[in-house]
C-alpha cells in the first residue's frame, strides 16, 4: 500500500511509516515530486539495488571513455617534453637554427 504526502505531513505523523510500503513525497504547493520514503524493512534491499545500479553506470561511463583512450599516439621525440619545448623543436626543424 502506498500514498503521497508532503514532508510536513510525513514529519507530523510518524505512525504512517508503519502503514505503507513506501510513501511518495511531493511539494504540495508546487506539485513537484521530491522522492520516496522507504521504511526500514526495505532499506537494505534498496541500498543494495542502488549500489549495483550506480556501479553499472560508473562502468558504462568508464567504458565510453576507454573507447577513445589510446587512440592518439605521441611521437617518441616529443615524449617527456612540455608544450613550449615541443614548439621550439618544431620551429627549429621547420626554419632551422
Amino acid at each position: 500500500m502506498t500514498t503521497t504526502m508532503s514532508i510536513r505531513e510525513l514529519s507530523r505523523s510518524g505512525k504512517l511509516f508503519d502503514q505503507y510500503d513506501y510513501i511518495d513525497i511531493e511539494d504540495k504547493k508546487a506539485h513537484d515530486y521530491k522522492g520516496v520514503f522507504i521504511p526500514a524493512q526495505y532499506a537494505q534491499m534498496v541500498k543494495g539495488f542502488l549500489v549495483r545500479e550506480l556501479e553499472r553506470e560508473r562502468k558504462e561511463r568508464v567504458e565510453e571513455i576507454m573507447k577513445f583512450a589510446g587512440t592518439v599516439s605521441i611521437e617518441e621525440r616529443f615524449r617527456d617534453k612540455d608544450m613550449r619545448q615541443i614548439r621550439e623543436m618544431i620551429a627549429r626543424e621547420k626554419y632551422g637554427e
